[in-house]
């Protein structure tokens, strides 16, 4: 059995820039509640900067570079995708709908046979 390795290299700069990140997103938030008095446009105002630059210094870091490649490979994948036309979908969806109501029904029915057998054969218990 070949052991697969994950090699996780985390540069102390790396470290640095995902707390600055989350530093930015803790005072965005802070920010947005402190400023509640200069209004509604200056408490967004902070919040969306505080955000974008959170996001910024994200994406210099190496994970961040690391997540715009697997996005961009997961889209590539996507595209990649033979999505079903409008008579395939609404056909399996009539498929499910009547697998769900047959199951619905013997799913009743086996509850209201085993309830008979039970509380009327056996017990002897009578509604």
């Amino acid at each position: 059995m070949a052991a697969s390795q994950v090699e996780t290299v985390s540069t102390g700069a790396d470290k640095a820039k995902l707390g600055g990140s989350i530093a930015l997103v803790i005072a965005a938030v802070a920010g947005f509640y402190l400023l509640g008095k200069q209004g509604p446009i200056a408490q967004w105002g902070a919040l969306v900067a505080g955000l974008v630059a959170a996001v910024v210094v994200f994406f210099t870091s190496e994970p961040g570079k690391e997540f715009v490649a697997f996005a961009r490979d997961a889209w590539k994948e996507v595209k990649k995708v033979v999505w079903p036309s409008r008579k395939e979908a609404i056909q399996m969806t009539a498929y499910v709908f009547g697998f769900v109501a047959v199951m619905a029904l013997f799913l009743w029915t086996t509850d209201k046979t085993l309830e008979w057998v039970f509380y009327d054969l056996i017990l002897g218990w009578k509604k």
